[in-house]
């Protein structure tokens, strides 16, 4: 049984709860690749990666990936870019023309095969972002089928949002929806990529996700699939992970001094109460839509950046790291034009994250949902802005204070920090155990035995 203790909201809850399937069955069955429970995910923008932005470029980063701790390689979208109404010079990335074919901005179907085995070859997963709510304006689908597609009230193309560049596809269309699973599997087949990141998975019918996962898993047993989603439902049957959006947002408003760690603290308890036990919640402080539309995670947390990092890897989920993040880039990059990535890293972040991510695959304590065993905050008279909390399983433990404010603290716990024979992170030092600890401001302070 797992419990996560809020001292500010007096309340002791469960950190997650049997779903139906294992209450059923009385034992606890692995609902996810054995691989994804301590994983470390990577997303990939060809484009301002090199100079080239080929992915026979990217392949040269492999190695490094590798070396930094990189579990899965998450690609943006592949496939070629709609030429009707296209935004900027070189278009969206989520505004396809072809499920099945290869941007030639990128290289060719071999050239992607290549990186993919390569990167499997260094035991790194590789999965594909796929757009399955809309096409292109001029995909080769509104020719061949125009049936597919959502019509407004003059018989146009629909157009969601501001995403001019885009026509909706209408599920309501059983050819359309074999057709998508199809191309879905054309790629495990061609490329034998390990899975896929689902665009705005929300949007579309949830029994077609189902009916996409049986057909999937009977290709690739071990296929993993990513929601850019926070609804429950989803991760029922369908899909092994989710966007931790809400918990995401409480962060900035941390940061930004407009609210305080209750909040974080609340929003863990709605993911805790709302979703199935085995449910991946993905936290990150970063992502393509993060950095190109609301800002780097510089200029929305500030200074609390890193204390947020390393909260990421801290809770029950799995962390990201988005193009250029771990050598701390503090740039928006241009979404439909050339922006390359600065790697120079002149303040060492590449180092800060190649020690997170060994130090999650080192501690059982840090594994995923399902895995996760015991979670317990530890009071303290500072709950307004410290957040104190250990996580235990098996004979790993890993203890976490943060500050998460802009003041300085003398803060007193009820407890003495850390425990008997435990080091701190990331320098395996020895440590002066006590009641009381002074913190500064956005510091974390991580023990482990």
């Amino acid at each position: 049984m797992k419990y996560f203790l809020f001292p500010a909201l007096a309340l002791l809850i469960s950190c997650g709860h049997q779903s139906a399937r294992q209450k059923d069955e009385g034992a606890v069955k692995s609902m996810h690749p054995q691989w994804a429970y301590n994983a470390v995910i990577y997303e990939v923008n060809t484009r301002q990666y090199t100079p080239e932005g080929t992915f026979n470029a990217f392949s040269e980063h492999l190695p490094r990936l590798k070396e930094l701790g990189v579990d899965i390689l998450w690609f943006m979208p592949i496939q070629p870019i709609g030429e009707k109404d296209r935004k900027g010079t070189l278009g969206s990335y989520y505004s396809i023309k072809d499920y099945t074919g290869v941007n030639d901005e990128f290289g060719t179907m071999e050239d992607f095969k290549s990186v993919v085995k390569r990167a499997q070859d260094l035991d790194m997963k590789v999965i594909l972002d796929w757009v399955a709510n809309h096409t292109s304006r001029d995909a080769v689908w509104v020719e061949a089928h125009p049936e597919w597609y959502v019509r407004d009230s003059l018989g146009e193309l629909n157009v969601m949002y501001d995403w001019t560049d885009i026509a909706q596809l209408d599920y309501k269309q059983p050819e359309m929806r074999e057709a998508m699973i199809k191309s879905m599997m054309f790629w495990i087949r061609e490329a034998g990529i390990d899975g896929f990141r689902c665009d705005v998975a929300g949007e579309i019918p949830t029994d077609f996700w189902v009916a996409a996962r049986d057909s999937l898993t009977a290709l690739m047993p071990d296929i993993f699939l990513l929601a850019e989603a926070e609804k429950p439902e989803l991760n029922e049957s369908a899909f092994d992970a989710y966007y931790a959006w809400d918990f995401h947002h409480k962060m900035n408003m941390v940061a930004q001094g407009k609210e305080n760690v209750d909040s974080l603290r609340a929003s863990l308890q709605r993911m805790s109460k709302r979703f199935s036990s085995h449910a991946i919640p993905m936290f990150f402080t970063s992502n393509h839509d993060e950095n190109s539309w609301n800002g780097t995670e510089f200029e929305r947390m500030g200074d609390a950046a890193r204390a947020f990092a390393v909260l990421t890897y801290m809770l029950p989920g799995m962390p990201l790291i988005y193009s250029g993040q771990e050598v701390g880039l503090n740039r928006r990059l241009a979404f439909f034009e050339k922006d390359l990535i600065d790697w120079s890293d002149p303040q060492g972040f590449g180092n800060f994250y190649r020690e997170l991510n060994s130090f999650k695959k080192k501690q059982t304590a840090l594994q995923a949902p399902e895995r996760d065993d015991q979670m317990t905050e530890i009071v303290n008279d500072h709950s307004g802005s410290v957040w104190s909390f250990k996580r235990k399983n098996q004979e790993s433990e890993v203890v976490c204070l943060f500050n998460f404010s802009k003041e300085a603290v003398r803060v007193t716990f009820d407890e003495i920090i850390p425990g008997e024979s435990t080091h701190a992170f990331p320098d395996s030092s020895e440590v002066t155990r006590s009641k009381v600890w002074e913190m500064n401001p956005w510091e974390y302070r991580i023990f482990y035995k």
